[in-house]
């Protein structure tokens, strides 16, 4: 499970399931466990201190990669 937060401001933004290695360039909604500091405008997802972190595209959430950090571990398939 990984705890991503935004690269500005450090709050937590959801905590994750990620399965496999590699980076993190999409968040499947599924596997978002929990929802914390979010703000949606039409397609984007934003921080609560406005960063934009991602993209909706239906399914999953495009990330920007240098808008987030995260910790914790991936479990391997």
């Amino acid at each position: 499970m990984l705890v991503l937060k935004c690269s500005g401001c450090k709050r937590k933004l959801w905590k994750y399931e990620k399965i496999g290695m590699g980076e993190v360039l999409r968040c499947h909604k599924d596997r978002i466990s929990i929802k914390y500091n979010l703000i949606k405008t039409g397609s984007k997802v934003l921080c609560k201190c406005g960063k934009e972190i991602g993209v909706d595209r239906g399914r999953h959430i495009k990330m920007i990669s240098n808008a987030f950090t995260y910790r914790g571990t991936k479990q391997f398939a």
